[in-house]
């Protein structure tokens, strides 16, 4: 199975819980063998489950990094879309009451297609990356939707040398198909046509 970010050559990385993982010789992301993708249907039965309270302080305290960093670069009134939004979209509630224009876009919970054709100052994307099947073609989405001098954030647990990977939490969910490693953001910011990258501790942001 080739990379489904750079279509590079994979090795076989682990075996655990009789699912197997992959990792790409080139960008170093370690990806589900797709024979182990759950269905559109058992995928929206699975984000059904996660309850994302708008008014939840913890969840709310969770993506307060993103949204305070979209307040330091862009003035009230920018206009924003939250890429995958899910059943509870906090940020773009959060950003609304600070004065920004947002749009919220989800294939399974707000799966408005006319708002993929506009181009936005900034787009959200919060834990959702690490369920792209085809991460090449979101990511070229997510680019082309972006206007001059726009900001992508995104927010994804990284995969660095401190973590066990047999041990680690993030990978026993089902949804969870592609894994970031540094290397795999670089890969992205050079072949995808971003003009900057920043990885801060609790989030990514791409630069138009």
């Amino acid at each position: 199975m080739p990379c489904s970010l750079c279509n590079c050559r994979t090795r076989k990385f682990a075996v655990i819980n009789d699912r197997e993982f992959l990792q790409c010789e080139e960008c170093k992301a370690i990806l589900l063998s797709s024979e182990y993708y759950l269905s559109p249907r058992e995928e929206k039965s699975r984000y059904s489950l996660h309850n994302n309270d708008v008014n939840d302080p913890g969840y709310k305290a969770f993506v307060s990094p993103i949204i305070n960093q979209v307040k330091l670069d862009f003035k009230p009134e920018a206009n924003g879309l939250d890429f995958g939004c899910g059943t509870g979209p906090v940020i773009t509630s959060e950003l609304k009451k600070a004065g920004f224009k947002m749009e919220l876009y989800d294939p399974y919970f707000q799966p408005e297609k006319k708002v993929l054709k506009n181009q936005y100052e900034f787009i959200v994307c919060c834990e959702v990356m690490e369920h792209f099947q085809d991460p090449k073609k979101e990511f070229k989405l997510l680019r082309s939707l972006l206007k001059p001098h726009g900001k992508l954030y995104c927010k994804t647990a990284i995969l660095n040398s401190s973590i066990e990977f047999e041990n680690w939490h993030y990978k026993n969910d089902l949804t969870h198909v592609f894994f970031y490693k540094n290397e795999t953001l670089q890969w992205i910011k050079e072949n995808l046509n971003f003009s900057g990258l920043k990885i801060y501790k609790n989030f990514i942001v791409f630069s138009n």
